[in-house]
């Protein structure tokens, strides 16, 4: 008996909004008990910029989870502490690596009730982290959002995840219009899986349009000198000061420490479901596609043990996760349009479109990632033949010279990652013409010398660059390691 089709509404999917939450997040926790909680909230940036949350939250007395109700109450608790974490863990001049029972006890009860790590995620910093200017305007709109929460009270940090929240608004009505999809071709329904496809490419150009705003409100140095900073997570990060992870001290006398990635684009619920839906496999980095398993259509849907993009699942809300587990099993787009594929061409170019459209779309955010991360960190490593500063934290621990010989610590490579996740997206494409456009290599120009007529030849570096991402550490050494090199 084939599995039933999910329904939204019991994961709490808004069939508008998708994974954002249907009730709005609350601005403030109703019950007063809490009012010690939203007091730091609001005077979060002051805190960190005078290095006096440390002894605020010392100071805070342990509170119970027992005042909060609904789900928008726990979703703002969790918020508010996991931001409080991260701003006590990198608020200093060096990292901490406890984080004190005033937020780790009730953290840790919060986190079991959503069933998600207690650190910051993407769900904290951009599911739950907005509202709208206007009650009666859409927020897939960015011109109508604000956020909660920032650790530095910039626009920039805004921006940053309001251009996330927007996708995920704007992209939310694709999960309903492709369950449908999946429906339609159980009935054999081709006219309603075109449509279906077509809806979702062209849905899919908005979202990359949205994407492409990142720049305007938020620049690329202060990202990554003030805003990555306190977004890190606790994994592999022993070279920004961290080597054993971080504890959340219940008060037991016997915590351990442990070691999470920070927020990523990877744990967006959306994105993921893309994938899923359309068939599209990712392996681990540098791994090569299985010839034998291209006449295998059964063993398509087997995903590798080790592979970053599900291990991002840990790290969505539990619900969330428990979808696309269940999406995964009913999925059937690629396998109804190739077993077409011969008599309706129609159905193939829409679903090759959509292939098209989302790797579009990665590489958008490769674009971003190297704006915002790959460059910036040159212009870091460049400076750091000047006296070596007295803070670490992630920001600085790269200027190190000793750290540049550290190869891969996280076992990852960075850019080598997104590009095979972006070219992994065109594999399943059914077209000649389109598997053999999605496949190409894509040249980079302006890169040689005008005036000197230098070929077109990457820079060699004698050392690999090791970064530390938000997720973990990478290295920009295309040759070496791969992010799930185990």
């Amino acid at each position: 008996m084939r599995p039933s089709i999910p329904v939204l509404s019991d994961y709490g999917i808004s069939p508008k909004h998708g994974f954002l939450p249907d009730v709005l997040p609350l601005t403030r926790l109703p019950d007063p008990y809490y009012n010690k909680w939203e007091s730091i909230a609001a005077n979060l940036q002051s805190l960190i910029l005078s290095k006096r949350l440390r002894g605020v939250i010392d100071r805070l007395p342990v509170l119970s989870t027992i005042g909060l109700e609904h789900d928008a109450e726990w979703r703002r608790a969790y918020m508010l502490l996991t931001f409080f974490a991260h701003g006590y863990i990198w608020g200093g001049d060096t990292p901490c690596d406890r984080v004190p029972p005033s937020i780790s006890v009730p953290l840790l009860d919060i986190c079991k009730h959503l069933e998600i790590p207690p650190v910051s995620t993407y769900a904290a910093s951009v599911l739950w982290n907005f509202k709208p200017l206007f009650l009666d305007e859409d927020i897939d709109d960015l011109d109508n959002i604000a956020t909660l929460l920032t650790f530095t009270g910039s626009l920039d940090e805004s921006w940053f995840y309001l251009v996330s929240v927007a996708i995920e608004a704007r992209g939310g009505p694709i999960i309903p219009l492709m369950l449908t999809a999946i429906a339609a071709a159980r009935q054999g329904d081709s006219a309603t899986v075109t449509r279906c496809l077509r809806a979702f490419a062209e849905r899919l150009d908005d979202l990359g349009e949205l994407l492409r705003r990142m720049h305007e409100s938020c620049d690329p140095g202060f990202f990554y000198r003030r805003i990555r900073t306190f977004l890190a997570g606790s994994k592999n990060m022993a070279e920004a000061g961290l080597p054993h992870g971080v504890m959340y001290d219940d008060g037991s006398g016997n915590s351990q420490y442990v070691q999470y990635s920070g927020p990523s684009n990877a744990q967006s619920s959306l994105i993921q479901f893309f994938d899923v839906v359309l068939g599209v496999e990712h392996r681990p980095t540098g791994e090569k596609p299985d010839p034998a398993s291209e006449s295998e259509r059964e063993g398509r849907s087997i995903v590798p043990k080790h592979n970053f993009i599900r291990d991002m699942r840990r790290y969505m809300p539990g619900p969330h996760a428990r979808f696309l587990n269940d999406v995964a099993a009913v999925a059937n787009i690629r396998e109804f349009v190739e077993s077409r594929a011969a008599t309706d061409r129609s159905l193939s170019i829409a679903y090759d479109a959509c292939l098209a459209m989302l790797r579009a779309f990665r590489d958008i955010h490769i674009a971003i990632v190297t704006r915002y991360i790959i460059l910036p960190s040159r212009e870091s490593r460049a400076r750091s033949r000047s006296p070596e500063v007295a803070r670490t934290n992630l920001a600085t621990a790269s200027k190190n010279e000793k750290h540049k010989k550290v190869k891969g610590t996280g076992g990852t490579a960075l850019i080598p990652f997104l590009k095979q996740a972006r070219d992994e997206t065109g594999e399943p494409s059914v077209e000649t013409w389109a598997r053999k456009f999605m496949s190409r290599q894509t040249k980079v120009s302006g890169q040689n010398d005008f005036f000197f007529g230098k070929d077109e030849t990457s820079e060699t570096l004698d050392e690999p660059i090791v970064e530390h991402g938000l997720a973990g550490t990478w290295t920009m050494d295309e040759d070496y390691g791969g992010i799930c090199n185990y």
